[in-house]
């Protein structure tokens, strides 16, 4: 399915790093595919993470203790996900790029999801039948937005931003066809604050081989929706918050943007088409062109909101529907900030990191009348 997805003129090169991991750079305005070569001496590494189901609420939780020796926070001269410029060698090759996606030299999941190997047969006594894990299978790729360490992805321009949608959508419909992978989730954490590592703008891919505990429960939820009622549950929010338009932050010909009736976090935005759809591959040409110009709007808009105080920290998340649930489940773009004032952030202490029950410092319908205010 490689390249099937990609909208033209684009150039797709695929290409592996000096440790066999591959790379793939996603470039318009050239005929001419990449050609450097990782000159590192890397070695292969065997992650070896592992997967457990916690017994009392049927969770997978993923064991990557690997991961403690990832790099964290180097100077911009040392960074990673720079082009490999002035004899400094990076992750990137090559001396420029558009974007770039590549396997995470620190993954969370890698190697062949096919299968998930229970291990409750060799346990005893009260363990017997409670504790199950497996390998940690599965893929985590990296996505460069730009060559600019300093940039943001509100810096960039629709077109490049549509070339990053466009990157996102290849690799979604490559990762699903995958053996095992039940979910794929395209995001960007960025900020110090969130805990980013690596200050070059730049997002994360996972390949799921199970489905994720959010997404099981938003599938149980639209389920118990349709049996009660003949409708779908996401296409009743997108209708009655359009309807209503109170918490409606933007609206364009195919997309509307609005904070969540029980939003969990002071400033959260999500993003729907209005055909909805299970994932990005199901995107029409119509859905596609439109998407640039207002997602960058709201990331712009989340980077006024504090005035003087900088950068937003964020998260942005893209909910795609796993295997099984492509019938019952949307599309969405959830864009949420960690800051709830200039000055102040939201920490998830006792009632939220202990129980999952969130307590929100700001109305939705506040947060959705400010983001309307920063405007352009």
């Amino acid at each position: 399915m490689p390249g099937t997805t990609l909208t033209q003129p684009t150039v797709r090169t695929v290409t592996t790093l000096a440790d066999d991991r591959q790379l793939i750079y996603y470039d318009r305005g050239t005929a001419t595919p990449r050609t450097a070569v990782d000159q590192r001496p890397l070695d292969a590494q065997a992650p070896g993470s592992r997967i457990r189901l916690d017994p009392a609420t049927g969770d997978w939780v993923t064991i990557a203790a690997h991961r403690q020796a990832r790099t964290y926070q180097p100077p911009a001269e040392e960074c990673p996900l720079c082009p490999s410029r002035d004899g400094r060698l990076s992750e990137i090759p090559a001396e420029d790029y558009q974007v770039a996606v590549f396997e995470n030299r620190f993954p969370s999941l890698a190697g062949p999801p096919a299968t998930r190997t229970g291990e409750a047969a060799t346990l005893t006594g009260e363990a017997a039948g409670l504790w199950t894990s497996g390998p940690g299978a599965g893929r985590c790729e990296v996505v460069c937005f730009t060559a600019d360490h300093d940039a943001s992805f509100a810096d960039l321009t629709p077109e490049r931003a549509r070339l990053v949608l466009d990157a996102w959508t290849d690799r979604t419909a490559e990762l699903s066809a995958l053996p095992g992978v039940e979910q794929v989730y395209c995001f960007e954490n960025r900020g110090a604050e969130i805990g980013v590592t690596l200050a070059h703008p730049h997002g994360q891919i996972y390949a799921f081989p199970f489905t994720t505990p959010r997404t099981a429960r938003m599938a149980a939820r639209a389920t118990e929706h349709r049996a009660a009622t003949g409708r779908n549950l996401f296409e009743g929010l997108l209708a009655a918050e359009r309807a209503h338009g109170e918490r409606i932050v933007l609206a364009g010909e195919h997309w509307t943007a609005f904070v969540p009736f029980a939003a969990r976090w002071p400033y959260e935005v999500h993003l729907h088409p209005h055909r909805r759809v299970p994932d990005l591959t199901a995107l029409d040409e119509a859905q596609r062109a439109e998407f640039p110009t207002l997602y960058l709007d709201l990331l712009r808009r989340f980077d006024r909101l504090f005035g003087p105080a900088g950068r937003t920290p964020y998260i942005s998340a893209w909910h795609q529907a796993p295997a099984g649930h492509r019938d019952e489940l949307a599309l969405h773009l959830q864009l949420f900030t960690i800051r709830r004032a200039a000055d102040k952030l939201k920490y998830l202490a006792g009632v939220e990191s202990g129980m999952d029950a969130f307590v929100n410092d700001i109305t939705p319908e506040d947060a959705a009348r400010r983001l309307r205010e920063a405007a352009a």
